[in-house]
């Protein structure tokens, strides 16, 4: 006699989930007040929700899902290697052939001289790995002192223990007493915000970053973390240039460069990574999301030969104490495996710069809004930043309790979107995204804003 289905209603369901399951990155009572909203399939750009409401996602799911739902090929790969092999640790010697051949593929993808691959399970846990192994790495070369880290302001690195103090995102920080001593900010690339041209934006954090390095002595410091486009900061697009830059400052300086490409990496910004963008290869680079297209948990750190061979010379028949249990699982390294090629081989990453342009556009035309203060982006990868005066570019009054109002009226229109705590629109639309689809975005997004403009006191703020 088959079990009775657990799944009676969409009213049973939000009842299950307000009773017990946490939320990530949510207001615990407020989440209990308002309810989940249930999504129940997903096709290509669409998501369908409980309610039976199509929504076009314009931002991949969390940044990850760059292949659109619902590839086949994905699903038969997954359930193929289920019944070949559901589970091989990476311990012992042990490995498999997905794991192994996906290692190889992310090593002949990578910025060059990125040879050597670590499987996590997404970005949070790459970073706090790659944190680890920069320890390790510095312990190794006889080198103990060079415990200091640096970041960006606006940075996002995860959220794990290590990681969470390295993001530098207040709600990361409230009360999980962090960042922890050791873990520096500076300034974000904020073109918008700085009101200096393209050349002096770069001149100025590469001064900052010398200037924190005497500060905290050189010998001290371990290791610069940015993304090469910061994401869930509001996707703060430095200007050409200042990655390479930064990069070079790091090298002279004999610090480690490490480039976050969870959000940024396979075909969000154009290249296969954005480092490619300005020919820099880092030291370290953590990668996520589109590794697996958000089909299967999965994320790596990438690393050259000369940090993993530091660590493997100095004791070689010492084993390195950090790893994971589903560290190179086969059924995500298969997933991975699929994914890799539909990017390449399946047309994804040549549509992705295909409309790219039409996304570009989208942005521009938003920029005439009365309410939009700035438009970026790069690739597939931007944001529409709303203020309540053009000319001083002042923000919205938080009491107006703006992104709420902005995520609500563009789920209304059938859009989903980041809307950030300062009032900025975050979009990162799938790779395989049409022009079509493109240009019914920002139809979209251009009335969830005419509407807002409507409402008393969103034109009382504007005055």
């Amino acid at each position: 006699m088959p079990l009775p289905n657990p799944i009676r209603s969409n009213r049973t369901l939000q009842e299950l989930d307000r009773d017990h399951l946490i939320h990530p990155v949510s207001a615990y009572r407020a989440h209990e007040a308002r309810g989940v909203t249930v999504l129940e399939s997903g096709r290509g750009m669409w998501l369908t929700d409980g309610d039976g409401r199509e929504l076009l996602d314009a931002f991949a799911g969390l940044w990850c899902v760059n292949v659109g739902y619902g590839q086949e090929s994905i699903v038969q790969a997954a359930a193929e290697q289920m019944r070949r092999l559901p589970y091989a640790t990476g311990y012992f010697d042990f490995g498999s052939e997905p794991a192994i051949r996906l290692a190889q593929r992310l090593a002949e993808l990578a910025p060059p001289g990125l040879e050597r691959v670590y499987f996590t399970l997404g970005g949070s846990d790459a970073v706090d790995s790659a944190i680890r192994f920069i320890v390790h790495y510095f312990n190794a070369l006889g080198k103990p002192a060079k415990k200091q880290f640096i970041a960006l302001e606006r940075g996002y690195h995860g959220s794990s223990s290590l990681g969470s103090g390295l993001t530098a995102l207040p709600a990361f920080h409230r009360n999980f007493d962090v960042p922890r001593a050791w873990q520096h900010h500076l300034p974000s690339p904020y073109p918008y915000r700085s009101g200096l041209s393209d050349e002096a934006l770069i001149a100025r954090s590469v001064g900052e970053l010398r200037a924190k390095v005497a500060e905290l002595g050189a010998d001290n410091v371990a290791a610069f973390f940015c993304e090469p486009i910061q994401g869930s900061g509001s996707v703060i697009v430095p200007p050409k240039g200042w990655l390479r830059a930064i990069r070079d400052t790091c090298a002279e300086l004999g610090i480690l460069f490490v480039a976050d490409e969870v959000i940024t990496g396979f075909g969000r910004t154009g290249p296969m990574f954005a480092c490619e963008d300005e020919d820099v290869s880092p030291d370290l680079m953590t990668v996520a999301k589109g590794l697996t297209a958000g089909y299967a948990p999965m994320g790596a750190v990438l690393m050259s030969e000369e940090v993993y061979s530091t660590i493997a010379d100095a004791a070689p028949d010492m084993p390195v104490g950090h790893g994971f249990t589903y560290s190179g699982h086969p059924v995500s390294a298969a997933v991975g495996l699929e994914v890799l090629r539909l990017y390449t081989e399946g047309g994804i990453l040549a549509n992705a710069r295909a409309v790219a342009p039409r996304f570009a556009a989208g942005l521009a035309r938003l920029a005439e809004h009365p309410m939009v203060g700035d438009t970026r982006g790069r690739g597939l990868l931007g944001a529409i930043e709303l203020v309540a005066d053009k000319a001083t570019k002042r923000p919205f009054d938080p009491a107006l309790k703006l992104p709420d109002r902005l995520f609500s009226g563009g789920y209304g229109n059938g859009v989903i979107y980041r809307a950030f705590g300062d009032a900025t629109i975050g979009l990162a639309p799938a790779l395989c995204c049409s022009e079509a689809e493109m240009d019914m975005i920002f139809e979209r997004i251009g009335r969830t804003l005419d509407a807002l403009l409507e409402e008393p006191d969103i034109r009382a703020a504007l005055a």
